[in-house]
């Protein structure tokens, strides 16, 4: 493979988007890497996933290329991945999945371990993981990467396709946790994490999990960031939202991008609410960022 280093990986599902208005390559590690590619260059970053050879798999093999992202892409023996979204009358997507495809059966291969032991940040959720296969795929990823990694377990609950079991065992796995104001209660309701504050709650998963960073975004509100000795919170920046698909994989990777590059919390929070209010503005889960605007360096 090509002979990267510090790299910031999504691992996970590649699919496309079939949004009301075009077809879109997407899925939030995809996302992830893609913005943090725009961020830090794109030799720095790798999507790993699967996809078929079918129509849209060429699609989504072309697509990569055009975008310079570059690939870690198994052709396995079920469909690529789609994701039929509408938006609803509050301007929010509404997801229907489709199930057994390429993402859920991702096989573990040697460049995909090579990868991980030259990786600064790895991003992972719980969609690619309903299925055993790509399940412990990433799990056996997340062992193989340094003991320094950053292991950011962005949750993005959908459906049905998620367990205790498995939100657990990354909870485990992961340093930094992102959660939505939809998803918080969620856990602490699967945890039996109960009383307080937003932010308390926030702190008690910190401890029970032994995690360095928690990231709750609360959408239009603003964002929080909580570490065992401080909190840092951001109003979101008023802009005119075309669709909100994608704007949370660009807030995980905008700050994780400036972590990165040796800027302080405060700093990458500020950056990524900036660059997520970009994205809501924008159509789709991967515009693309304007520079300088949103530079790193």
């Amino acid at each position: 493979m090509t002979n990267y280093s510090h790299l910031v990986i999504g691992i996970g599902e590649c699919l496309f988007d079939m949004l009301p208005t075009g077809v879109r390559l997407g899925g939030a590690p995809a996302n992830f890497a893609y913005h943090a590619g725009q961020l830090l260059g794109m030799d720095h970053v790798l999507i790993i996933s699967a996809r078929n050879n079918d129509t849209l798999g060429h699609q989504m093999k072309e697509e990569l290329s055009q975008r310079g992202l570059n690939n870690i892409m198994p052709t396995v023996d079920f469909p690529t991945g789609e994701v039929k979204v509408k938006m609803n009358a509050g301007g929010l997507p509404e997801y229907t999945i489709t199930e057994d495809v390429a993402y859920d059966h991702i096989p573990f291969t040697a460049e995909m371990e090579a990868a991980a032991r030259m990786t600064a940040v790895v991003c992972f959720g719980t969609l690619a993981q309903r299925n055993a296969a790509s399940r412990n795929t990433i799990r056996q990823f997340l062992d193989a990467t340094p003991a320094n990694c950053l292991k950011v377990f962005d949750i993005n609950l959908r459906q049905q396709y998620y367990s205790k079991d498995i939100v657990e065992q990354s909870l485990q796995q992961c340093n930094i946790f992102k959660l939505n104001e939809d998803e918080l209660p969620t856990v602490c309701r699967m945890f039996g994490i109960e009383g307080g504050t937003s932010e308390e709650r926030c702190h008690r998963m910190m401890e029970r999990w032994n995690i360095d960073i928690v990231i709750y975004t609360c959408g239009a509100t603003g964002s929080y960031v909580y570490t065992p000795e401080r909190s840092s919170f951001k109003a979101s920046p008023r802009v005119e939202v075309v669709d909100t698909v994608g704007a949370g994989d660009s807030f995980t990777a905008a700050f994780c991008s400036a972590l990165t590059v040796g800027k302080g919390i405060n700093e990458a929070h500020s950056l990524a609410s900036e660059v997520s209010a970009y994205i809501c503005t924008q159509s789709g889960a991967m515009p693309t960022i304007p520079q300088p605007r949103y530079s790193l360096y």
